[in-house]
């Protein structure tokens, strides 16, 4: 009977990964504490993770990511704040509006509709890639709601003195971030991660599908995004809210060498670099990113 029970099981791990993966994804969420909740917020149902009571500490994803990406990072993150971890509009469980504009002026206002539906009127903000631009125009745009800033990773939009791998695809007409085929969801995968983190087969595989069927939606994102490529570096002098840095090391997505232009724009900024890391540290470097970011909140002082 054990043989007969392993063998059904390993058949629905390799064969339904559509109907596992959701099992897998709620069991990670209650591993770190998280509850899954959805919020209406006028122009989309937005669904978050959330956790624990205390300053709000809201974490935002990257373009083509999704809210289980602070997974790990949140189960790293000590007790004691109020985390929310949003699908931002277009992407995750929240899901898109063909309808609707999802560049960064759009994704500021979803932002602050988002806060606004939670009665949230102050929280630090973290993100990564996109969230993290996000994060920077929500506290240029409205500083009194930003107590604090941390790019986990590295920010979209800073221009570097070396171009990375991904600034190299774009400018030969590719979108690397939108895979067509398996084998470019696997060079995606390379590109984002230096030391993969592990992801098991029925996650990965529906990530795959779902990132194969809405590629024709993505590249519409894609070339919005596109538009802003340089859109943090003509604003970020401006920020006045304190700010924690962490840049992947050997980032692919964005170089390192953009370390030094943030450093240039923002002398007063925290700025880490970690080694081994690539695009994602909250992904790729789970407790080390999680303990410096919470180092530096509590530097932070009190409303």
């Amino acid at each position: 009977m054990a043989l007969i029970l392993a063998v059904l099981a390993g058949g629905a791990w390799y064969g339904l990964p559509a109907q596992v993966a959701p099992w897998l994804v709620a069991a990670n969420r209650h591993s770190a504490g998280l509850h899954a909740a959805v919020v209406d917020t006028g122009t989309h149902r937005v669904h978050y993770l959330q956790r624990g009571s205390g300053p709000v500490v809201v974490l935002l994803h990257g373009i083509f990511a999704e809210k289980d990406h602070w997974v790990d990072f949140a189960r790293a993150f000590p007790e004691g704040y109020r985390l929310i971890i949003p699908d931002l509009p277009g992407f995750g469980q929240t899901g898109r509006d063909p309808a609707r504009p999802y560049d960064y002026a759009a994704q500021r206002a979803y932002l602050q509709a988002f806060l606004d539906a939670l009665d949230v009127q102050q929280a630090h903000i973290a993100g990564s890639s996109m969230g993290a631009t996000l994060g920077a125009l929500l506290a240029l745009h409205a500083p009194q709601r930003v107590r604090s800033l941390a790019f986990i990773g590295a920010p979209h939009g800073l221009r570097s003195a070396q171009a990375s791998d991904m600034d190299r695809a774009i400018d030969a007409g590719r979108a690397p971030l939108v895979p067509q085929d398996a084998a470019q969801f696997e060079a995606m995968l390379d590109l984002v991660f230096a030391q993969r983190p592990f992801l098991p087969y029925p996650v990965r595989a529906q990530a795959q599908a779902q990132a194969l069927a809405q590629a024709a939606s993505d590249q519409r994102v894609w070339g919005a995004q596109l538009r802003d490529r340089y859109l943090l570096d003509g604003v970020l002098a401006r920020l006045q809210t304190p700010l924690l840095a962490l840049w992947g090391g050997q980032d692919r997505v964005f170089h390192v060498s953009g370390a030094a232009r943030l450093r240039e724009l923002l002398p007063a900024a925290q700025l880490q670099v970690l080694g081994e890391a690539g695009h994602l540290p909250m992904m790729e470097a789970p407790a080390s990113s999680a303990q410096a970011y919470a180092a530096f909140l509590a530097l932070q002082p009190a409303p």
